[in-house]
C-alpha cells in the first residue's frame, strides 16, 4: 500500500470545510468510493462506542473509527463526538472532530472540524439515495422538509445539487420561528426558487415528491396514507429504537432501503416495524452501497414509493475526511 506523500499537518476548520466540500463534489465522491467493490471491501468500521462522562448531566463520548487497506484511500480516520446536553441555548450540545492518519504509516495528516463534517456528510448521503431513488421519466419539483435545525438547509442545499429540477421547498417545524427562519434563508441564497412555509405535516407530505425528515421526534410525524404515488421518503432523524419520524403504513407502501445495516439495528422506525410484524428484516431492499453499485434494482416503476433510513456510519466520514484533505493539500497555496 503506497503512503500519502509527507505533508505537513493541517486543521481544516469549519469555513475551510464547506468550501472544500461542495455538494457536487461530495456526492459524486461518496458515490464512487460506495460503489467501487473493492474499496468497500476493505473500509474496516467497528461498531461506535460511548462512555457516560461524569462532568455534566447526561453528558457522553462517542468514538467511530474508520480506516482502509486500499491504495485509493490509504486513511485510518477518528470521529470523536461528545455530547453535553445541559449545554446553554448558547452553545451547542454536540461537537465532533476527526483525526485522520495515514494507514499505513500511522502517521497524524490532519485534524477536521467534526460537526460541519458530519453536517455535510449527512446531507450528501440522503440527496445521493434520493437521486438513485428518484424516476428520471418523472424529474421531483417539490421537496418537503420536516425539521428547521442545524441540519435542515444543508439538506435543502444537496438535494438542490444533486435534483437541479427541485423548483419548490416546503418547510415545516413545529416551532415556527425556526421554520420562518429557515424560509427566509433559502429564498435569500435561491431568489429564483419558491420556498414557503408548511403550516401543517400533512399539508407538505401531500404535496411533495420528496420529504425530508430531519428531527428528533418520538411520535410519527409523517403518514404514510399522504404520500403522493412516486414519492421519496427521506429519514435522517432517528438513530435510537425510541425515535420514530413516519408510521407504520409508510412503510407498508414503500419500498425501503438503508444507508447501512446498522438501520436495521439503532433506527426507531424499523425496529418497531419489525416487532410489530409490520416489516422483516429481508423485505429491507438494500443498502446505498448496493444502491450506488447498481448490484440491487432501485425504483422499479414511476408510481412506487421509496422510502431511505440513515443513521450515518464512520464509513462516509472517512470518505468525506478523505476528499476534504486530499483537496486541501492540492491546494496551489498549500504546497
Amino acid at each position: 500500500m503506497a503512503a500519502p506523500a509527507p505533508h505537513p499537518f493541517v486543521y481544516i476548520d469549519a469555513a475551510a470545510l464547506h468550501s472544500l466540500l461542495p455538494f457536487p463534489s461530495l456526492i459524486s465522491h461518496l458515490r464512487a468510493g460506495l460503489a467501487h467493490p473493492e474499496l468497500s471491501a476493505d473500509i474496516q468500521c467497528p461498531q461506535r462506542v460511548s462512555f457516560p462522562l461524569p462532568t455534566a448531566p447526561s453528558a457522553a463520548l462517542l468514538l467511530m473509527p474508520s480506516w482502509c487497506a486500499h491504495p485509493t484511500l490509504p486513511y485510518l480516520a477518528l470521529k470523536a463526538v461528545t455530547s453535553f446536553p445541559s449545554n446553554s441555548p448558547r452553545l451547542p450540545s454536540v461537537h465532533a472532530a476527526v483525526s485522520l492518519f495515514s494507514s499505513a504509516t500511522g502517521a497524524p495528516l490532519a485534524s477536521i472540524e467534526g460537526s460541519a463534517l458530519t453536517l455535510r456528510r449527512t446531507a450528501a448521503v440522503s440527496a445521493l439515495a434520493t437521486s438513485l431513488l428518484t424516476s428520471p421519466a418523472r424529474p421531483p419539483s417539490t421537496l418537503a422538509l420536516a425539521g428547521a435545525g442545524a441540519l435542515a438547509p444543508y439538506l435543502a442545499e444537496a438535494h438542490l445539487a444533486a435534483l437541479p429540477s427541485i423548483s419548490r421547498v416546503l418547510v415545516w417545524n413545529r416551532t415556527k420561528a425556526k421554520s420562518v427562519a429557515l424560509v427566509a434563508r433559502l429564498r435569500e441564497v435561491h431568489p429564483g426558487l419558491a420556498v414557503e412555509e408548511a403550516e401543517e405535516m400533512d399539508e407538505a407530505v401531500a404535496a411533495a415528491d420528496i420529504v425530508s425528515c430531519a428531527t428528533g421526534s418520538t411520535e410519527p410525524i409523517v403518514r404514510g396514507a399522504l404520500l403522493r404515488p412516486g414519492a421519496h421518503l427521506d429519514l435522517v432523524g432517528s438513530f435510537t429504537p425510541a425515535m420514530r419520524e413516519c408510521d407504520d403504513e409508510a412503510l407498508r407502501r414503500g419500498r425501503v432501503f438503508v444507508d447501512f445495516e446498522a438501520a436495521m439495528e439503532e433506527a426507531g422506525e424499523l425496529v418497531g416495524a419489525f416487532q410489530r410484524g409490520v416489516l422483516r428484516t429481508e423485505d429491507v431492499a438494500g443498502t446505498l452501497a448496493e444502491l450506488a453499485a447498481g448490484t440491487v434494482q432501485g425504483r422499479r416503476g414511476d408510481d412506487e414509493i421509496t422510502v431511505f433510513k440513515s443513521v450515518g456510519t464512520a464509513v462516509v466520514d472517512l470518505l468525506a475526511a478523505q476528499l476534504a484533505y486530499e483537496t486541501h493539500i492540492a491546494a496551489p497555496n498549500n504546497e
